[in-house]
């Protein structure tokens, strides 16, 4: 048996590369090394799956840096939210767009979506084969020849890993119990002249992405680009254990290492090891890079619109028998009251009336800066994404061809890539997967 085109890992990326070179008539094997395809789509978005990121591609590429931006934006030009939502559409899922652009199915989760692109491998005649990692690839005369495979036992059951953003640990167990088509390669050895890589990262390693593909592409002289977490909960040095499971909303976080380093407005869930949510992720990775070379402190602006000095000529307004308990009771939720009123040594069964002026500057200075730790570490294994990985340099951003070996694709989160939370990496993966199996098929 030798297939056109071999695809190595049925994630986000995968699927679609596997799908768009079978549907360009090209006789196409997807080798995953776990049970099912999919599993780290079944956990995104909390099992919800935002699926892309709605808006003109130049809005959607923005949040980028500035490299990755440019490396992907052949792809997303050539296979856009406007292309990619459709096929989901066609076949029952119905989304809506949020109005930060965040595009959700309305009533089906992750489960559902994933059933949909198993059915488009279906459609287009893709072999699937489960249980078979790929330990190797083949080259010859720096053209790809092939790949030799292992014989798996049932992969990834060890357990789910504990401690995420968005109770990953209960979804990651959910997605090990969907059950697939077990069917798993016979061969030790499969050649093709063209081979897809699409194996992940590291993040989640109980979902099956070891960082398999950093290591094949360093024996074929590939460049890695350091791996740092991306997307990603962040622990700190001293977390309070009991505010586990609080929330806060509509805030900015910042993380501080000297000067302010990262920002983001969102949601924010304190955890049992540190915080986690939306604006947590979103600053991980700047988080994590500042925390290489400097202590980084997080804190929190409780009234992102409203500066220090309209704070205090609204306080000065305020009724002078409203307590300070009563009126935080706004913005924080009952269980903080006491710790933050203790932290900027105020009573809270105050009334405003009966604050002095230092008082009321040090409510001010908190309510916009509210230290809530300093952080100890920033989990690879627990983000979304990984930042990291093989260097866009050496491969064509038309193409997804690797620039060292002929016939070889590369595409999805093997790549340097990691945009923000908000639907933006997944999309990516789609987009360079679909432009990996249009490259594969068409040569």
């Amino acid at each position: 048996m030798k297939p056109d085109v071999i695809v190595v890992g049925a994630g986000a990326a995968g699927i679609f590369a596997a799908w768009r070179a079978a549907s360009l008539g090209a006789n196409v094997v997807l080798l995953e090394k776990t049970a099912r395809i999919g599993t780290k789509i079944l956990i995104s978005g909390g099992g919800k799956c935002n699926i892309c990121h709605d808006g003109p591609i130049e809005t959607v590429l923005a949040p980028f840096r500035q490299n990755e931006a440019r490396f992907i934006r052949p792809s997303v030009y050539r296979f856009p939210s406007t292309q990619i939502v459709p096929l989901l559409t066609d076949r029952g899922i119905e989304v809506y767009t949020r109005p930060d652009g965040r595009i959700f199915p309305v009533h089906q989760t992750a489960k559902d979506v994933v059933a949909v692109l198993k059915r488009l491998l279906d459609e287009v005649a893709v072999q699937v084969y489960f249980n078979s990692p790929v330990e190797e690839l083949i080259v010859v005369n720096e053209k790809i020849a092939g790949v030799r495979i292992g014989h798996a036992e049932s992969q990834i059951r060890q357990g789910a890993a504990s401690g995420s953003q968005y109770g990953a640990k209960a979804l990651l167990s959910d997605a090990l119990n969907i059950t697939d088509d077990h069917r798993t390669i016979a061969v030790d050895e499969l050649m093709a002249d063209r081979i897809i890589v699409c194996a992940g990262g590291s993040s989640y390693p109980n979902s099956g992405t070891t960082g398999d593909g950093w290591k094949w592409m360093r024996t074929l002289r590939h460049s890695i680009v350091k791996t740092r977490a991306a997307l990603s909960p962040i622990y700190l040095v001293d977390p309070q254990v009991g505010w586990s499971g609080v929330a806060l909303r509509d805030i900015v976080l910042k993380g501080k290492a000297g000067k302010e380093v990262a920002r983001w407005t969102g949601d924010l869930l304190f955890t049992h090891l540190g915080v986690s949510g939306p604006c947590v992720l979103g600053v991980s990775r700047l988080v994590a890079e500042a925390l290489e070379t400097s202590p980084v402190r997080l804190e929190v602006d409780l009234r992102p619109n409203t500066n220090e000095e309209t704070l205090t000529e609204y306080f000065l307004k305020e009724d002078p028998k409203i307590t300070i308990s009563k009126f935080l009771q706004e913005f924080l939720p009952d269980s903080l009251i006491a710790p933050f009123t203790d932290d900027c040594q105020v009573d809270p069964l105050t009334p405003f009336g009966q604050l002095d002026r230092k008082a009321r500057h040090r409510l001010v200075t908190q309510i916009k800066s509210w230290f809530i730790g300093d952080v100890r570490h920033v989990p690879v294994e627990k983000g979304e994404v990984v930042a990291g990985g093989v260097s866009l340099d050496e491969v064509d951003p038309k193409t997804m061809e690797s620039k060292l070996v002929s016939g070889l694709y590369l595409c999805g989160e093997v790549l340097d890539i990691a945009g923000p939370v908000g639907g933006y990496n997944l999309q990516a993966a789609f987009a360079t997967g679909f432009v990996a199996g249009e490259s594969a098929a068409s040569s």
